[in-house]
């Protein structure tokens, strides 16, 4: 059920189990996930790498009345053409058609140093040519006519460590894209990481945005990562991202912004962290606290 501005609140399977890395969390089975997020007061999630098929997952999503936000697609369409990457997308739209979710979470993935163990993710991000940017751009036109057959929105998720990943590339994105078929995903930490601000990408395009992850930042372990030069995955590891609530980020004037702009999509808490440090439930708890004492009050 949405909130008395007609957002609708979950958070993410990456607080329990990480996809890039299958040892972290493990042991966390769906089911405890799912009732986590129940204890915790969310309204759903979006679809994680360990999940089941969609007979078995809307099972357990029925027995918890939780409802899939959407899914993380690692798109390829420089490396593998429109054509071949397209079919792929298509079978992910069939699979979030069948759970019921309104929103594919699209990554161009070619050249992304996000899983790579030898990569400054603060200073060796990849970069596009102007033939990869059209074709890029292209092929996310194509993604949002297939979405559109499935009732579902593409929104490109500006992340470190990939092409697309800053303020000045996102102005490109959405300059060279249909606003009727390719959507924004905004992501406050993935923004403040790579730009050092996250307001103004919001001011710039809330009229393209269709999700949104809340995701805070411990600047000290920010600040420590990128003097260490670390990985995307050894900076996470450090603590770098964690739930609002819980770091320095101000998300008031965020979902001010949302609400004065009538978003009514879901807005995603995601905090890529270790679950042997930070417990799951209790991140999802002190995320919860937060929005309710500090958002909905």
């Amino acid at each position: 059920m949405a909130d008395k501005n007609g957002i609708t609140w979950g958070i993410a399977p990456i607080g329990w189990r990480n996809d890039d890395i299958p040892s972290i969390g493990k042991d966390n089975n769906l089911q405890q996930l799912l009732s986590d997020i129940v204890v915790a007061g969310f309204e759903g999630t979006e679809v994680g790498g360990f999940f089941p098929g969609p007979d078995k997952l809307n099972y357990e999503l029925r027995l918890r009345n939780l409802h899939i936000a959407g899914q993380w697609f690692s798109s390829f369409i420089i490396r593998d053409g429109i054509e071949k990457a397209s079919e792929a997308f298509e079978k992910h739209c069939q699979f979030l058609k069948a759970v019921g979710a309104h929103v594919a979470v699209v990554s161009e993935q070619t050249y992304s140093i996000q899983q790579m163990d030898d990569k400054n993710i603060f200073t060796e991000k990849p970069h596009f040519t102007d033939a990869e940017w059209d074709k890029v751009c292209e092929g996310l036109n194509h993604y949002g006519e297939i979405a559109a057959k499935y009732d579902i929105k593409v929104a490109y998720h500006h992340h470190m460590g990939t092409g697309i990943q800053t303020k000045e590339e996102v102005d490109r994105l959405m300059a060279n894209t249909d606003p009727n078929l390719v959507g924004l995903l905004y992501d406050t930490g993935h923004i403040y990481v790579s730009d050092g601000d996250y307001m103004d990408l919001l001011d710039s395009y809330i009229d393209r945005i269709v999700h949104v992850h809340f995701k805070d930042v411990r600047k000290d372990k920010e600040r420590d990562s990128r003097e260490k030069g670390l990985t995307f995955q050894e900076a996470f590891l450090n603590g770098m991202f964690t739930v609002p609530g819980d770091g320095d980020l101000d998300f008031v004037p965020v979902y001010k912004k949302l609400v004065d702009n009538g978003y009514k999509g879901w807005i995603v808490i995601e905090a890529e962290q270790d679950p042997d440090k930070a417990n799951p439930l209790e991140m999802a708890l002190k995320a919860r606290k937060y929005i309710d004492e500090n958002l909905l009050n």
